[in-house]
């Protein structure tokens, strides 16, 4: 009989605080695509690290092909096979795409090979990446699209994918959905993490169920329901989200005539972007990675304050040249899509980070008040069940999940009259997720007008009162969300809707305004 690809046994690790993996045992066969399910803190990622040599295990043993194996680094990981997309990214930011690739291959290959080869890959999977284009102009959805081709390019035995398709279309879902079968077909394993059920159900031929570090459960998920499976995780199904309330106010935010030129040359120019958001409302933005989101909520949110006059107005008041902080003081806050080193400072503790946005936690004369920043963050802590070590814990130090409920949660408790937030479940489990869902319909009802970009259609389609899609820096015309199909906004997701492929105007270069 053909031995297992990958065979674990009794994986134990402990962290200071958290003992992340108890007794696990895994078993992966050739050919064979593997779910493995859990909610946020259920250690998968370590297990993951570990398979990839990234975390060594206190105990326990790896089996790979038959033979036991001790994988002490991701070099020998990947001298042995196994490749891995992290959720959280191993990029090198001041290196363009090619050469962040070029690092994990051999040195005989050349570069210029390299990236022919990254832009024949990114063709055939449907994962359109730029292989000359430094990391740190790239957004989170592309970054992930530079882990993926990466792993590609290796011809792995072992693929471990977290979260891969949470910057894709439904169409390139579906087209990256037939690359893995076709890769499971002809021998690949692959390791899956997802939190979208459906996915999982779709494409899985076995599921490995995680809870507090431990094994509870093997399924095969073709045979189960997305509430079975929620029960599975977490111990129960998904709150259902509150009807939809009908108590649209004034308009809150009103964008119109926003045309920018890029500020980096790989990024994207706005082209008349105009919408609005009324208090009550949510507004959901859907669209491709890298189509002008970035350029978009920095405009907004005022880390670009170079929007022309008018543009952009907040309750009657042009804020389009304003700071941040005086936006935040207008009632403006925002949720970046980057968890670490935008939203949170990963070595500074939550209480501290608090202080990011609510500088209301300061004493008298601004003088830093840690009795005040520790009650808050307990405060957010306990309210939103972010399983932490507790408000002295730094933010690295928690799961991406829990991490994106501390951030959400402490804009959203700051009572905000328009909240801008990006990719608000990203990376989340099904229980994390319906809780942030419900607590931004919660802020709607409360008469606070919300803007969600995200990349989730179903996302979008459970929480949006109506539609907008950005592609190529065009916004396509609104659309309520009960006369909005998947099929319609992945159209448009292309760039076919309305005024979506006109000819796009000249926009006078940054050099040239600056000199007028």
């Amino acid at each position: 009989m053909t031995p297992p690809r990958l065979e674990l046994s009794g994986i134990r690790k402990q962290y200071p605080a958290v003992l992340a993996n108890d007794d696990v045992h895994l078993r992966v066969l050739p050919g064979q695509i593997h779910a493995v399910l859990g909610e946020n803190g259920a250690g998968k990622s370590t297990l993951m690290k570990i398979i990839y040599g990234a975390v060594q295990p206190d105990a326990g043993s790896m089996q790979w092909n038959g033979q036991a194996v001790q994988v002490k680094s991701p070099a020998a990981a990947r001298q042995l096979g196994i490749s891995m997309v992290y959720q959280h990214f191993s990029l090198f930011e001041t290196l363009t795409v090619a050469e962040n690739v070029w690092l994990g291959l051999e040195r005989s290959i050349k570069l210029a090979q390299v990236a022919a080869r990254i832009g024949e890959v990114a063709h055939a999977y449907g994962l359109e990446v730029d292989a000359r284009r430094p990391v740190h102009t790239l957004s989170v959805g592309e970054k992930q699209r530079v882990e993926i081709v990466r792993a590609l390019l290796t011809d792995p035995q072992l693929l471990i994918l977290d979260e891969p398709t949470s910057v894709l279309t439904p169409q390139a879902v579906e087209k990256l959905f037939v690359t893995l079968r076709r890769l499971a077909e002809g021998g690949t394993s692959i390791l899956y993490i997802s939190h979208k059920l459906d996915e999982i159900r779709a494409l899985c031929h076995h599921c490995t169920v995680l809870r507090g570090g431990r094994v509870t459960g093997e399924v095969d998920p073709t045979r189960e329901s997305n509430a079975s499976l929620s029960r599975l995780m977490i111990g129960a199904e998904p709150a259902a989200l509150r009807a939809r309330a009908d108590t649209q106010g004034a308009e809150v935010l009103v964008v119109k005539g926003l045309s920018l030129p890029r500020q980096d040359p790989f990024g994207v120019d706005l082209v008349d972007i105009g919408f609005a958001v009324r208090a009550g409302e949510i507004v959901g933005i859907a669209g491709v990675s890298g189509n002008g989101q970035q350029e978009l909520m920095a405009a907004l949110s005022g880390e670009d304050p170079r929007a022309p006059v008018g543009s952009v107005m907040l309750q009657g008041r042009d804020v389009g040249r304003q700071r941040p902080a005086r936006r935040r003081r207008a009632g403006l806050h925002f949720v970046p899509e980057e968890r670490l080193g935008r939203g949170a400072v990963p070595t500074l503790s939550l209480a501290q980070n608090t202080l990011l946005t609510r500088t209301g936690s300061l004493g008298i004369g601004g003088w830093i008040a840690p009795r005040r920043l520790r009650s808050l963050a307990v405060k957010l802590i306990e309210r939103f069940q972010v399983k932490s070590g507790g408000p002295d814990a730094a933010a690295r130090s928690l799961s991406g999940g829990n991490l994106q409920k501390f951030i959400v949660g402490r804009e959203i408790d700051a009572r905000p009259r328009l909240l801008i937030v990006a990719q608000p479940t990203w990376g989340v489990d099904v229980g994390a997720a319906a809780l942030i869902r419900g607590e931004l319909l919660a802020l709607r009802d409360a008469g606070c007008a919300l803007l969600v970009v995200s990349e989730e259609l179903d996302e979008l389609f459970e929480l949006s009162d109506r539609l907008l899609v950005i592609a190529k820096g065009r916004i396509s015309p609104s659309v309520p969300v009960a006369e909005a199909t998947v099929e319609r906004i992945g159209e448009w997701m292309s760039g076919l809707f309305p005024g979506g492929t006109a000819p796009t105007p000249p926009l006078p270069e940054p050099a040239e305004r600056a000199h007028a």
